[in-house]
């Protein structure tokens, strides 16, 4: 898929050039942070576009704000109302407080408390209905119908996917030396505006950037899109990235997307969990699931299998809102991803000395005892017989199978936990 133009019915270069010019002074211009860690692993320079840190913790505030500041007067008087797992809706909360228009935002079931606290402190009326997205949406739009007031589509709108596209032109500013970009996708709001702005300044410098989309495996409804020629719907979405577990790309931005994006790689949500773990310990940066995709692509080694080669890439850190209580359990898997935690079940005989040996075996073999659980009864257990499971920390993949190893010669028969 390879750029024929930066003009589209819907949406125009210089659209992103006006939202700009409404964003200032209302979203941050965020850091480009060097990454060498990340260098290190792919072989090139990385920087890491932090919008993370931006105002409402998400690139979303961008869009939200453009889209509300175009409504007019009557518009405004009669309120707004979104569908938003949550960054979404705190741009929107966000953007509401700053015009003085009312807010009522739709969030599904099991959203984050954290993201619908911070969509209420911002003053919005916050109603959680639906099990998904798209059924918050459907919600969304029933109200909108039904009152009057506006409704605001996360990523389904021009000047949503103008605002969002601010970033591309700060990301070219910021890096002129810039050749790949990476971003998460869910709707699309992001990547197309991004891809519009790179592509149309790529062009007049008479070179080429590369854009590539990232999606959760388990929600990646771009890549069979992409293949139709038009936006699929999936039949279900399931991933710990809720910024972007999106069912059906939408109109808007597909059209973009479909035309200007050079790839769209997936990327399991055990590899997104080892990128935010990476991120705090390496960058000292929170990340949600949805914005250390990017990074989890990169980690995996996403652009050797494409065949890109790139020599200034740029990562967009999209959005840092994650639950604290996902974080415990992000830590924990993103540790085992990349080999620093492990955790195995050994069936043994119930007799005094058995634990004394292998917890012998795991020091000898330098790995940190964190947790034990001994259990006489259980399935699978005969009389006479226990299991214990152990949690440890280790230093790799390697050393990994090195304790595995000493417990196989001692007799004992490690099972994996994950």
């Amino acid at each position: 898929m390879q750029t024929t133009g930066t003009q589209f019915p819907n949406v125009r270069y210089e659209d992103i050039e006006t939202a700009r010019e409404t964003l200032k002074g209302v979203t941050r211009l965020t850091s480009m942070d060097h990454s060498r860690a990340l260098g290190r692993i792919v072989g090139s320079t990385v920087h890491l576009k932090c919008e993370n840190l931006q105002r409402a913790g998400s690139f979303k505030a961008r869009g939200a704000y453009v889209r509300m500041e175009a409504l007019t007067p009557e518009e405004k008087s009669k309120g707004v109302v979104a569908a938003s797992a949550g960054n979404h809706a705190q741009g929107v909360a966000l953007a509401a407080s700053q015009l003085n228009i009312k807010a009522r935002i739709y969030m599904p079931l099991g959203a984050a408390l954290p993201k619908v606290q911070a969509t209420r402190d911002h003053g919005a009326t916050v109603v959680l209905a639906g099990n998904t997205v798209d059924e918050a949406l459907d919600l969304a739009a029933r109200y909108a119908e039904e009152t009057g007031a506006t409704f605001i589509h996360p990523f389904d709108n021009p000047k949503i996917v103008a605002g969002q596209g601010t970033v591309g032109l700060e990301i070219v500013e910021q890096q002129p030396d810039v050749d790949t970009v990476l971003m998460s996708i869910g709707g699309g709001g992001l990547l197309a505006g991004t891809a519009l702005a790179i592509k149309e300044q790529a062009r007049r410098q008479g070179r080429h950037i590369n854009v590539i989309g990232v999606q959760a495996e388990n929600a990646a409804a771009y890549p069979p899109s992409l293949v139709a020629g038009k936006p699929v719907a999936l039949d279900n979405v399931a991933t710990i990235a809720d910024g972007i577990a999106v069912g059906r790309p939408g109109d808007v931005p597909f059209e973009v997307i479909n035309e200007l994006c050079d790839e769209v790689v997936t990327v399991t949500d055990d590899e997104i969990a080892a990128a935010i773990v990476f991120l705090l310990e390496r960058s000292k940066m929170v990340v949600e699931p949805a914005g250390a995709a990017p990074v989890a692509a990169l980690m995996t080694g996403k652009l050797q299998e494409l065949g890109v080669e790139s020599e200034s890439i740029v990562a967009v850190l999209s959005g840092g809102n994650i639950d604290p209580m996902l974080m415990l359990k992000v830590i924990q898997v993103g540790l085992a991803s990349a080999g620093r935690f492990l955790t195995v079940k050994i069936a043994l005989r119930d007799r005094p000395g058995e634990l004394q040996n292998i917890s012998r075996i795991i020091a000898e073999n330098d790995a940190n005892v964190t947790r034990v659980d001994h259990s006489r009864v259980g399935a699978g257990l005969t009389m006479g017989g226990a299991h214990i499971t152990i949690d440890m920390e280790i230093r790799g993949k390697e050393h990994s199978e090195q304790v595995l190893e000493a417990l196989r010669e001692a007799g004992y028969e490690p099972m994996v936990q994950v």
